[in-house]
């Protein structure tokens, strides 16, 4: 017996250690199976969630996220998002009692004004559960049948449905359209904000899923959708506003083949008005009518609606949706002394007791270049630097380059962003490598083009460089990136990021900045930017006035960049007028009194005071910059950086139409180079452009 018990217990022994081994191993496999369980519905869960549904008969009804707002620095609605409803008939359950048909049949018609042929139309299909019968319905037009629905009559209606849609919506039709861009569809931006954070102002679809389980009860799983995050900008929807008025009424009174402003903030380069008279409204951005300023008459136009292909309608848009400020190329003309000259003050080339006497023009190589007031058959005589650039003489500003040299004039070109891409944070702008390509560098810079480009000719520049450029000039010389977005929220105003100003560099020192400061003041209270000025303020800036190609055609592009107050610039505007329509282009002055027209309104409303208590200046008896021809004699056959290959050398080959005071006219390629588009813009993108 004591052997069998000593047996039994040795059994027991064993039992339990495999008991132990077995349980263990259990476990094991099954934590296994759990963690596998958790991590395969965390990667898979949804796509798995689906096929199982699918299994079961399930109905899957997409549920669309809503685009982000766009808003101007003061919370404005610029671009946003608005829900539509579609009504949907379910034919199946509208027949399927006498009684409810026509309850249903009668509320359609006086909610909806639907006739009976359209719903006998709709009801064809009587095994049928999805039938369009309206799309794009507002709230106010549902709201009215959905409280009938809750009426003793009105809950005998049966299958009417309303799926919910979004429509994207620009509150303030043409109000900064270069800068907002517009949307294919509801999602698809193109252009502008839009385009540039296509990615964040999207967001994802949710799902509706509806299935029948084997017990044949109705079930139904919802993913909700992520809404697109809201951006707010830089963008002030009121400057916005004063721009455009004033450049409309300029339009519409003179005229011009184009005008643009731009408006910044200098102390960060942040973008607070954009606008191109040519605009167009981001709520039908296909509008036709919107081309026809490129047309010399009604008939021509006409025709063209008539008779063009898609590719020319594709190409005659596309002029219209080109945003100039951004994406285009010009000689800048005298604007550009100011960067002369400032890089002359920082390397200590010149100082502010430096004169030079101005003779009317110097012989450079085998060419004779004309300071501008030789158009008056006269000279300046001897000038200090103030006075040279407050009278904006061409022979002083080509002795001072001649002492900086090829290589010191081109390290301020590229300090200043000149042959550089800004990184502005709009679409379109070309690449560093087109920049490089329109402005004449140390290896180019051949004493011609030297002479030529101290004064802004030979060179080309946007005006997002030439601007951004200025404001590094007068705020001491802090270079930043323009910027138009500030910051992005959620829909509930949780900010997500903040994008903030990226300083690039110093272009010169605070002492150089503050000389150039009061040299532009003095442009604007006694030089050749006196109609620029506006009681009270002390405002500082620059002319320009560049003769177009090809020299000697009459045609300029006339400019002013001005900021106040001298003493702490708090804002920034760029006006170009391209060819206005006057008899003499050269002596308008057109964007000076453009200028000044726009401050009279800006000032106020930015809270600009009036500091300047010695103000004894009138326009009309102030002097002009009239530009006499750059050549006195021959004219080089390629006096522009990058020469063919230039889009302003290329656009300047086509003809231009003739203006008259009630219908303003440009040339159909003034400032719009086609081989920039893709062909593909029909049939993929509205509009692709190589400098993407």
């Amino acid at each position: 017996m004591a052997k069998k018990r000593r047996k039994s217990m040795a059994f027991n022994d064993y039992m339990k250690k495999r008991l132990k081994f077995a349980f263990v191993a259990f476990l094991s496999v099954f934590v296994l199976l759990v963690v596998s369980m958790i991590l395969i519905n965390v990667k898979s869960g949804k796509e798995y969630e689906q096929v199982v549904l699918a299994q079961q008969g399930s109905k899957s009804t997409p549920i669309a996220y809503r685009r982000g707002d766009i808003l101007d620095s003061n919370g404005t609605t610029l671009a946003t998002t608005k829900k539509v409803y579609n009504l949907i008939l379910e034919p199946k359950n509208i027949l399927e009692k006498d009684e409810n048909k026509d309850v249903t049949v009668a509320a359609l018609k006086k909610y909806f004004g639907l006739t009976d042929g359209e719903i006998n139309e709709y009801l064809a299909n009587s095994e049928s559960y999805y039938e369009i019968a309206k799309k794009d319905l507002e709230y106010e037009q549902v709201k009215p049948f959905k409280d009938y629905l809750d009426t003793e009559e009105g809950s005998k209606v049966r299958g009417v449905l309303f799926e919910e849609e979004y429509e994207r919506v620009y509150p303030n039709n043409q109000l900064a359209c270069h800068l907002i861009g517009y949307t294919i569809g509801t999602n698809d931006g193109q252009g502008g904000i839009e385009g540039a954070y296509d990615h964040y102002l999207n967001g994802s679809n949710g799902r509706e899923y509806t299935y029948i389980n084997d017990d044949n009860t109705v079930t139904k799983s919802i993913e909700s959708p992520v809404n697109g995050y809201n951006l707010v900008t830089s963008i002030d929807a009121n400057i916005q506003s004063i721009v455009q008025e004033k450049v409309d009424a300029y339009m519409a009174s003179e005229g011009a083949a184009n005008v643009s402003v731009l408006v910044m903030d200098p102390d960060t380069c942040n973008i607070l008005a954009l606008y191109n008279s040519h605009a167009y409204d981001p709520n039908d951005a296909y509008d036709i009518e919107a081309v026809r300023y490129q047309f010399k008459t009604d008939e021509e136009f006409e025709d063209f609606k008539k008779n063009a292909t898609d590719e020319e309608t594709v190409e005659a848009l596309a002029k219209v949706w080109r945003n100039f400020v951004v994406s285009d190329v010009f000689e800048p003309g005298s604007t550009y002394k100011t960067f002369t000259i400032a890089g002359a003050l920082e390397e200590a080339v010149v100082d502010e007791n430096y004169t030079h006497v101005c003779d009317g023009g110097e012989q450079i190589d085998t060419y004779y270049i004309q300071c501008h007031i030789a158009g008056y058959g006269s000279v300046h005589g001897e000038l200090t630097l103030s006075e040279a650039l407050e009278n904006s003489c061409n022979d002083v500003l080509m002795d001072i380059a001649k002492r900086e040299g090829a290589a010191t004039f081109d390290k301020y070109q590229k300090l200043f962003g000149f042959g550089q891409a800004t990184n502005v944070d709009i679409p379109g702008e070309p690449s560093d490598a087109d920049f490089e390509y329109v402005i004449y560098h140390e290896d180019t810079l051949n004493i011609t083009e030297l002479a030529t480009s101290s004064f802004g000719q030979g060179p080309c520049v946007s005006m997002m460089q030439l601007c951004t450029a200025f404001c590094s000039v007068v705020n001491g010389g802090y270079y930043y990136e323009p910027s138009v977005v500030q910051r992005m929220e959620d829909e509930n105003g949780n900010i997500i990021d903040n994008f903030e100003n990226v300083l690039v560099r110093r272009t010169i020192s605070e002492d150089v900045s503050a000389i150039m400061r009061q040299q532009l003041f003095m442009v604007v209270e006694q030089g050749t930017g006196q109609k620029a000025a506006v009681e009270g303020y002390t405002i500082g800036g620059k002319t320009g006035t560049a003769e177009k190609l090809p020299r000697g055609n009459g045609k300029y592009m006339i400019s002013f960049i001005g900021f106040a107050p001298v003493e702490d610039p708090q804002v920034v505007v760029y006006v170009v007028v391209d060819e206005p329509n006057t008899e003499d282009q050269s002596s308008s002055a057109a964007s000076s009194y453009l200028f000044a027209d726009i401050a009279v309104d800006l000032f106020p409303y930015m809270n600009i005071y009036k500091t300047n208590d010695n103000y004894d200046i009138d326009p009309s008896e102030s002097p002009d910059e009239v530009a006499t021809p750059i050549y006195d004699g021959d004219v080089p056959n390629d006096d522009v950086a990058g020469g063919d290959g230039n889009p302003y050398v290329s656009d300047s080959d086509e003809p231009t139409t003739e203006s008259t005071e009630e219908d303003t006219e440009y040339s159909d390629d003034e400032y719009y180079e086609e081989e920039y588009y893709e062909e593909e813009y029909y049939e993929e993108e509205y509009y692709e452009e190589e400098y993407y």
